[in-house]
């Protein structure tokens, strides 16, 4: 990972139900390489926080959803142009699927394992589905 970029730990949701994977469209930012591009949803942890506690809070502000953590299924560095990720992703079920909302995303879509690589993920994502398994 290259020192001189900010580097941030993140922490996102492998959402599974009933075989299926929750994807989620990111909103546009100021980066194009991640603006409107797919990701598992989570966020970063902030100063203080363990991974859980992170990714419990990042659902609920941006989904206003309640999720059970389970346990850690990969982890990843990845160096983008402005910035570098240390992506933590953590296996995650839910007990009703579509009550969330956008309040952070554009669009979200329920996939089979086998449909994944059809969307145009983050490239810190893309990476991670090469390490989780079905």
């Amino acid at each position: 990972m290259d020192n001189t970029k900010k580097t941030a730990r993140v922490v996102c949701a492998v959402v599974r139900h009933e075989g299926k994977y929750l994807c989620m469209k990111r909103t546009r930012s100021r980066y194009a390489y991640v603006s409107e591009h797919w990701e598992f949803p989570g966020g970063k942890v902030e100063q203080g926080e363990c991974d859980h506690e992170a990714l419990l809070r990042e659902i609920r502000e941006e989904m206003k959803w309640d999720i059970f953590v389970g346990q850690k299924l990969a982890e990843l560095d990845y160096d983008y142009p402005d910035f570098s990720t240390h992506l933590v992703a953590y296996d995650c079920r839910c007990d009703q699927p579509d009550t969330f909302l956008l309040l952070d995303h554009l669009d979200y879509k329920w996939l089979d394992y086998d449909e994944l690589d059809s969307l145009d993920w983050t490239a810190a994502d893309r990476e991670l589905l090469r390490l989780i398994q079905p």
